[in-house]
């Protein structure tokens, strides 16, 4: 059981359980033919390149990460993430079969011998601190007899971690053959210090109106085919809502108004006095019982109260009550109970120390006269009146607070040395002065006095009664009902009744979050049942209150349609037959003659690269940009049809970057960033080929 009781004091924890499960392979051998990762039971959850994802592993994995995860995520964001990862080893899984890709012991313990999570534990090390795998491989055994459960729990973590560990080794292949030669570091080199200047004339696309440019259908159905990459879309759903909050009502608030000034007063029990919260000789007590908020004992600064109260609650006297207020979902009754004036000072102060000082810096040597001979010289410099104090302290301070400029922040009594204490407390604000104490000379300036309170507040939240809950849900199911059996469409009979229809468009199958309801998993559910059809309404409980759901359109897998892609393909179309009318209305124009037909002016750009090629005036013009680096100084270019217009440009000014002895530091990057890319750019492309059957909607 000792080794259990060092397991749970560790931090490091979850960092040891992936560590440990890497080696636990070694010890348990389950990973033969017989072992974890080749079972598939039960119902499918996926199917990926035709191998299965059973529901039961899932499953099982979607707890373990729940554990994990807390109650920081949401049931579906769980899930969502353990689908991605099933899927990416699923991929990869394939990559590794067909490598030949496998890990040996010994890479285990390299791996394990590379992490700090162990190799700075004290418990793995030998007598010189250095990690052992012997030891290591002690703990392993003895923690498997111990704690089977514990041992367990880290072996069902095998099968991801070993994956983890081929990918590893997957993904070091494929860099270990990328490189960049010295030509490609030219090149990166040239178009990072290549520049040129240019004069050039934009004729904006927005110098035409939207409206008088006629776009077909069949043009936005040519486009999509044209590009039908960009326009596959997955099943999809389409709904309005009704939103019915459950809120306080007026007659709630006045109920909660009314309990606060009930207890406010002393009342009578079988003949004996309770004192209300005016009188009462036990505030904490009195809290604990009556109150949602208890007994804060801790002083407080006006600027932590409540901003719209703060005035008024600083200024009462000692033992005035204030209230009842209403702050925000609360009613509130105030009672000073302490008041210290200036209780709370904001201090600056430039330390210098000597030789032997209490924690003064080794570096210091000094003596304590001539530190004293410093320090007056010191204060001397900080009355200055053109001398800043933050800046004399970062230059000279030997305390902690030198690069703060001396800032030592708020303090109440009684933190700092006494004869500090006495000095900021004992001097008004503004004073600059010195003081010794054991740390050394102490140039002080005080900066700011707070005073200080300590309050009791007696709080009621403002909830909705049991008879505006009741009347809430008589409303929503009427709604509800109406909305099933009246000839007017949902949205006209929301208007009727004062209710704001909302609509959600294009939530995915797996999607949770509903815009203006948050996690509402059983609507999305509902709206992709082989059962709900288009017009379908139904109401759900949700957070606060009741939803009456429409389901308004439902989208196959597949090409959008051209009236889904109609709000991306518009724009792009508008903006070719703009060019084109631009283009067609400035031929033969030189770019003078371009600026005076369009009543515009021709501007400068310098210093422009094809490595950032943004115009200033003009925005991210790579084609533009692209087209004038290919232009001789002094030659003009043709109509150049841009992102925001069409250009014309003059290169004015051509630089050519100086030669470099040797581009090896450029090579050297181009092939970093290379590198950096591949995790993500290689299992993107396995994923865009793979085939990929999603059943998760049967089960969540």
């Amino acid at each position: 059981m000792a080794i259990l009781e060092n397991i749970r004091k560790r931090t490091t924890i979850l960092i040891l359980i992936i560590g440990l499960a890497l080696f636990a392979f070694v010890i348990s051998g389950i990973f033969s033919a017989n072992g974890m990762s080749g079972e598939k039971t039960g119902t499918t959850v996926a199917e990926v390149n035709g191998k299965d994802i059973s529901i039961d592993k899932f499953r099982r994995e979607v707890e373990s990460a729940s554990n994990r995860f807390g109650a920081g995520a949401t049931s579906m964001q769980v899930v969502n993430t353990v689908w991605d990862q099933e899927v990416r080893n699923a991929i990869l899984s394939d990559e590794f079969d067909d490598l030949g890709i496998d890990i040996e012991q010994d890479q285990i313990i390299n791996f394990i011998a590379s992490n700090p999570g162990f190799t700075q534990n004290p418990q793995y090390q030998d007598e010189n601190g250095v990690f052992d795998e012997y030891i290591f491989k002690e703990f392993i055994s003895t923690l498997k007899e111990e704690s089977p459960a514990q041992y367990q729990l880290w072996l069902q973590q095998e099968v991801a971690i070993m994956q983890a560990a081929k990918e590893q080794t997957y993904f070091n292949l494929i860099k270990a053959g990328l490189g960049a030669t010295l030509k490609e570091g030219e090149l990166d080199y040239k178009l990072a210090n290549d520049k040129i200047d240019v004069k050039y004339v934009r004729v904006p696309y927005t110098s035409i109106s939207d409206s008088s440019v006629a776009v077909s259908k069949s043009e936005i159905s040519s486009y999509i085919k044209d590009h039908q990459d960009d326009f596959k879309q997955e099943k999809a759903r389409d709904f309005q809502f009704v939103y019915f909050e459950e809120k306080p009502s007026l007659e709630d608030e006045k109920a909660v108004k009314e309990e606060i000034l009930t207890l406010l007063k002393d009342k009578v029990e079988y003949k004996d006095t309770v004192l209300g919260f005016r009188n009462t000789k036990n505030i904490g007590e009195f809290l604990d019982i009556n109150s949602d908020l208890k007994y804060d004992t801790i002083f407080k600064t006006k600027n932590v109260l409540s901003p719209k109260f703060a005035d008024t609650l600083m200024a009462l006297n000692v033992g005035d009550v204030y209230g009842p207020y209403r702050d925000g979902n609360s009613f509130k009754v105030t009672k000073m109970i302490e008041k210290k004036k200036e209780g709370n000072v904001k201090a600056s102060h430039i330390l210098v120390a000597w030789e032997g000082a209490e924690r003064a810096n080794p570096e210091v040597k000094r003596t304590k006269e001539e530190a004293k001979k410093r320090a007056d010289e010191l204060l001397k410099d900080a009355k200055k009146g053109d001398v800043e104090f933050s800046v004399l302290a970062r230059d000279n301070s030997d305390g902690t607070s030198g690069p703060r400029g001396g800032d030592l922040g708020y303090n109440q009594k009684g933190r700092m040395t006494p004869k500090f204490d006495e000095f900021i407390f004992g001097n008004e604000v503004g004073y600059i002065g010195m003081v010794e104490t054991e740390f050394g000379y102490h140039i002080v300036k005080v900066d700011d006095k707070q005073d200080l309170v300590r309050i009791a507040t007696l709080a009621r939240t403002i909830e909705a009664s049991v008879a505006t809950s009741n009347a809430l849900f008589t409303t929503a199911t009427q709604f509800e009902s109406d909305a099933k059996a009246s000839d007017k469409t949902f949205l006209e009979l929301s208007k009727e009744k004062k209710f704001i229809a909302r609509p959600v468009n294009k939530i995915k199958a797996m999607d949770e979050n509903l815009p203006g309801l948050s996690a509402q998993r059983a609507i999305v559910q509902w709206a992709f049942n082989e059962d709900s059809e288009v017009g379908d309404i139904k109401r759900f409980p949700v957070n606060n209150g009741y939803a009456v759901v429409q389901l308004t359109g439902t989208y196959k897998e597949g090409l959008m349609s051209a009236e889904d892609a109609s709000f991306i393909v518009l724009p792009k179309l508008r903006k070719e037959k703009k060019a084109a009318q631009i283009i067609a209305a400035n031929k033969g124009k030189d770019l003078e003659a371009i600026a005076k037909a369009n009543n515009i002016s021709a501007s400068t750009a310098s210093a422009l690269t094809m490595k950032s090629p943004t115009i200033p005036g003009a925005g991210r013009e790579p084609f533009v940009v692209g087209n004038a680096f290919g232009l001789k100084e002094g030659e003009t270019s043709g109509l150049l049809q841009g992102e925001t217009g069409v250009f014309m440009v003059t290169v004015t000014k051509k630089e050519e970057a100086p030669k470099l002895d040797n581009y090896s530091t450029y090579s050297n990057m181009v092939q970093t960033t290379a590198m950096q890319r591949v995790n993500s750019a290689v299992y993107n492309a396995l994923k865009k080929s793979a085939t990929i059957e999603d059943n998760r909607q049967m089960f969540y």
